[in-house]
């Protein structure tokens, strides 16, 4: 029996509306030419609104790196004035001594408001209203921009200088931040001016050139070479900020640091500025400008360019006092008194006291030279540069080329410091990273063997004590870091600075440690019991410092060109006065009758423990970032920003 099939439903005929199916895709191509249409409008639209946002750049750039110059030329008049005024004080009657400190008090407290009164009062033009812009506008974007130190001031490395790229670098923000600094000494050296009609006539203030500050995005700090762009940070500036933020305020600055000076990449993260040296020099500069070309009496802290040669800032009747000498080392007693300082008689005789350095070894990293150590066998030395530290040997003369090189930290990120281990066994390094690098020197090929990581993102200074079981680490965030060698572990922070730590030393006892800080504070604090002992205030950044093997002695190098040894028990101290510029680095002789240091005015200056008697002076072709000086005190190596470091044989 069969199954009949179903029988499938009668096919519906499909009906093909071809004029309703046009009129469809008309509509929709008409629907996506008027949004087409739309976004090529819109897009036109944003075109010129981005081209009109780049002009708005370009001219904010330019304003801003205009004030920036200007900022700096009026603080490089400051630090003259400044500089003529200490120099000026000694000599004038009590009475008017008296006037001119209570004028220069006055002067820490002026506003801009009373200074724009002041202007009107004597009937001077305004600030133009483009440069009332330029300043509302950048006090208004700095906050927003954070510039690292970089150091600070101290003080950093990072501009690529001379190029379009290190320009464009310098914002608004940098400027901004900077202004309060260079307008507060701007205003202190002006009232100072105002305040003491007395001080004028004396008072000859260079107005030719003067140097660009950059800022301190790295070692603290920028100086000049011919037409050549060159490092700071402190900083940064150097902040170098720079501890290289040369802005100088490098790194500095520094970092200032460069800023954090030099022929190279440096720029003041700190931080920290450019200086240019004018004809008319003051009576500081002029001092030290001839340092190097004639012979030094031991007997008093006056030196003579030449006797028929007027320093220009002072006058014929203050040449001749005290044999036309113009004087470079002042004692600063407890109330602030500053007189010139007496030399004694031995003061550049006698054992263990140099009588001058020669140059033995040039050593081209190239690049930017921010750190350099030298091993206690006096054979090797290790500079430190971006990304990596190269080793060299020194024990055969000829020209060199490195035997190793040890690459650490990110290839673009400076190394800011170097340190051995008395054994030679063993070389830490630290710098714009958290982490701190362990080499193990003893292997065939060196290696790292631990790395020591923090929460701070760079590290500008590193110290370690005189066991070799710790590791001190100065930190971008104000920290003191203690590492256990050994273990590799954090044993504990000393906290105290309010902005980077940009320098370090410790005693020879291993029981104080000294810090140096982009706040503007010296601390010293007790290892044994964790706590801070000492403060010392200054009106300027700290870039480097060092501690005296003897136990009596700290000297401080400023982002303001000053050199202070203090006394780590009294009161009073002694400021040295022959740096043009930022003091970036600066190192005691392991005798204790000597240090050097060096700065971003390209010299390397030795002076005598503790008065500054200088020994001898050395100018190189650009800043001087970096310097050591060996366990037999036989050699001098520094670092600078021509990619290069230099070693020097002391001559006894």
């Amino acid at each position: 029996q069969t199954t009949r099939q179903p029988r499938p439903p009668p096919r519906q005929s499909l009906k093909l509306t071809y004029p309703e199916t046009l009129d469809r895709i008309k509509e929709e191509f008409q629907f996506l030419q008027t949004q087409y249409h739309s976004l090529k409008l819109e897009c036109e639209k944003l075109a010129t609104e981005k081209t009109e946002i780049q002009r708005h750049y370009v001219m904010y750039y330019e304003m801003s790196y205009g004030l920036n110059i200007e900022m700096h030329k009026q603080t490089e008049i400051a630090k003259r004035l400044n500089v003529i005024c200490a120099q000026l004080i000694p000599f004038l009657s009590q009475e008017h001594q008296q006037q001119v400190v209570q004028a220069m008090e006055r002067a820490k407290q002026v506003t801009m408001g009373e200074l724009n009164a002041s202007i009107g009062v004597r009937g001077l033009p305004p600030l133009p209203h483009s440069q009332q812009l330029q300043a509302q506008h950048l006090s208004q974007h700095a906050q927003g921009l954070p510039i690292g130190p970089h150091p600070s001031g101290l003080p950093h490395p990072g501009l690529a200088l001379g190029g379009g790229s290190g320009l464009l670098a310098l914002s608004g923000a940098l400027g901004a931040q900077l202004a309060a600094k260079d307008e507060r000494a701007h205003l202190e050296a002006v009232a100072a001016a105002a305040a003491s009609p007395f001080l004028n006539q004396f008072l000859i203030i260079p107005a030719k050139k003067f140097n660009r500050k950059l800022g301190n995005d790295g070692p603290t700090v920028l100086t000049s070479e011919s037409n050549h762009r060159c490092l700071l940070s402190f900083p940064a500036a150097l902040g170098l900020r720079n501890p290289l933020a040369v802005q100088g305020a490098y790194p500095p600055g520094a970092f200032g640091l460069p800023p954090p000076g030099v022929n190279g990449d440096l720029a003041a993260s700190y931080g920290a500025g450019l200086h240019l040296v004018s004809p008319q020099m003051n009576g500081a500069a002029a001092a030290a400008a001839a340092a190097a070309g004639y012979g030094r009496s031991p007997v008093v802290g006056y030196e003579s360019p030449h006797p028929h040669m007027r320093v220009p800032g002072l006058p014929a009747s203050l040449q001749s006092a005290a044999s036309g000498k113009p004087a470079y080392s002042f004692h600063v007693s407890a109330d602030g008194q500053m007189q010139p300082v007496p030399f004694p008689p031995d003061a550049l005789l006698g054992p263990g006291i140099p009588r001058h350095a020669r140059q033995i070894h040039s050593l081209s990293h190239g690049e930017v030279v921010c750190a350099v150590t030298i091993s206690t066998s006096t054979r090797h030395v290790y500079t430190g540069g971006k990304g990596c530290v190269k080793v060299w040997d020194i024990s055969q003369p000829g020209s060199k080329s490195p035997m190793a090189q040890l690459d650490c930290l990110n290839r673009d990120n400076y190394i800011r410091s170097c340190k051995l281990l008395s054994d030679g066994r063993t070389l830490i390094v630290g710098g714009e990273a958290s982490t701190l690098s362990i080499w193990d020197l003893a292997t065939p090929t060196p290696r790292i063997k631990a790395e020591l990581t923090s929460s701070a993102p760079a590290c500008y200074a590193l110290a370690i004590s005189p066991d070799n079981k710790v590791c001190f680490s100065c930190c971008s965030d104000g920290n003191i870091v203690v590492w256990d060698l050994h273990n590799q572990t954090l044993v504990r922070q000393f906290q105290g600075h309010t902005d980077g730590a940009s320098c370090i030393d410790i005693s020879n006892d291993g029981t104080k440690l000294w810090t140096g800080g982009l706040d503007n504070t010296v601390r010293c604090w007790d290892l044994r019991e964790g706590r801070q002992l000492q403060q010392h205030d200054f009106t300027s950044q700290i870039f480097s410092l060092g501690y005296c093997p003897t136990g009596e002695w700290l000297a401080v190098g400023m982002e303001s060109s000053n050199v202070e040894v203090l006394h780590v028990s009294k009161p009073d101290k002694y400021q040295l006065h022959l740096h043009e510029s930022c003091v970036l680095s600066l190192k005691f002789a392991y005798c204790g009758k000597w240090f050097v240091s060096t700065g971003k005015d390209n010299l390397l200056n030795a002076w005598r423990t503790p008065y500054g008697s200088s020994i001898f002076q050395s100018k190189e072709s650009s800043s001087v970032l970096s310097c050591d000086i060996s366990p037999d005190d036989q050699f001098i190596v520094t670092g600078s920003g021509d990619k290069k470091a230099t070693v020097y044989e002391v001559i006894y």
